[in-house]
């Protein structure tokens, strides 16, 4: 089974944790930032590191860039891919991709296949929303989740949407996801709220429009 890592700084990444362990081997690692916003040594405990060592996939919601880049920067070489869910400006995004078994997604929701076996296994369960609908007449009697948010929005959306009539269910369902506390804004410092819930909820609607589509083809 896929080895995730997830490690975090602060107040993010515990959603993600419900959900993906339900799916794969994770751990869940929990680091100190450190006092000032710039320093100049970070640390990070040694055990800390040997958890990460190995493991397919490392997501770090780590906020403190400092923090961030060194994490990456020292554990990089020792696991499959590292997802920076948390990150700061077009340079800071260039410096750590720059490393080659890193990415740095605009949002979480927008993950998809890049061709890497590891991290299309992963990206398998988890990024860019797919889902199946189950159609009576115009009614939706039935929802499979085939790929969700990492956070587990499509899971809430797929919930609201069952019972739901055929028309306009793709903009209903963007409208849904706005209700559920989406935290990815709040990961990016200086990033517009209302431009990535915006995305996030077009992923939601495309996502069912393609299932409707599908389901009519059948």
């Amino acid at each position: 089974m896929l080895k995730v890592a997830i490690a975090t700084d602060g107040p993010y990444g515990e959603r993600a944790y419900e959900y993906i362990s339900k799916e794969f081997d994770t751990d869940f690692i929990e680091l100190e930032p450190p006092v000032s916003m710039f320093a100049d040594e970070t640390e990070i405990p040694e055990d800390a590191l040997k958890r990460l060592e190995g493991v397919d996939i490392l997501i770090t919601y780590v906020l403190h860039p400092d923090l961030a880049l060194d994490l990456v920067e020292m554990i990089h070489d020792k696991v499959g891919w590292v997802i920076v869910a948390a990150w700061r400006g077009e340079g800071f995004k260039n410096q750590l991709e720059r490393l080659g078994n890193v990415t740095c997604p605009e949002n979480m929701c927008d993950l998809q296949e890049n061709g890497n076996p590891v991290f299309d296994e992963f990206v398998s369960k988890f990024g860019r929303p797919i889902v199946r609908v189950n159609c009576q007449g115009d009614k939706i009697v039935d929802i499979e989740v085939l790929r969700s948010s990492p956070c587990g929005s499509t899971y809430f959306v797929a919930e609201e949407m069952i019972g739901q009539d055929l028309k306009d269910l793709p903009v209903k369902a963007g409208l849904k996801l706005q209700h559920y506390p989406c935290r990815a804004p709040k990961m990016r410092l200086f990033a517009d709220d209302e431009c990535k819930k915006e995305m996030a909820a077009n992923f939601h609607k495309e996502a069912f429009e393609n299932a409707i589509k599908h389901e009519k083809k059948k």
